[in-house]
């Protein structure tokens, strides 16, 4: 499930997915920042290129290399902001493609054991006009791509 808005110039993308798995596992493999790699489709070109040796952690800086546009590479700084274990995580572009970048992940232990995992992402895309033209041509789309990438490689990991 994936939802986008726009508001203040801002879009928000919003999807959810239950994970057949406890709150310590999901918490364990999402806080992890070399997973992001395995749930990032490979035609991003997605680079880890900092040290990442422990879990998310507030104000932890990771750095990567990625491929927005064919045959386009560019650097992407996020830091952890935020950090409530086994609750949510938040990390924020300081450097990279978007104008602003702020993506919060939420975990929900459900009745039935298993996680409720939702993504709020907030962004802003930089060149005003042209940055609103860009969303509705082809951010849009790469970002559904990304998150249905997502979704689809969770449920072969966590619920088949």
């Amino acid at each position: 499930m994936i939802h986008f808005k726009r508001h203040s110039g801002i879009y928000t993308l919003e999807t959810e997915q239950e994970l057949v798995v406890s709150i310590k596992e999901a918490w364990n493999y999402f806080s992890s920042p070399e997973n992001l790699e395995k749930i990032t489709p490979p035609s991003m070109g997605f680079q880890i290129t900092s040290k990442v040796d422990k879990k998310a952690y507030e104000g932890q800086i990771i750095t990567y290399k990625v491929s927005p546009l064919p045959f386009i590479k560019t650097n992407w700084v996020t830091e952890i902001t935020k950090v409530k274990e086994e609750c949510f995580f938040i990390d924020e572009q300081r450097f990279g493609p978007y104008k602003m970048w702020h993506h919060e992940h939420f975990f929900e232990s459900l009745p039935n054991g298993n996680t409720l995992m939702k993504d709020k992402i907030s962004y802003k895309i930089p060149f005003g006009f042209l940055g609103y033209l860009a969303q509705a041509l082809f951010v849009k789309k790469q970002l559904t791509s990304i998150f249905k990438y997502r979704y689809n490689t969770l449920e072969e990991l966590f619920n088949e």
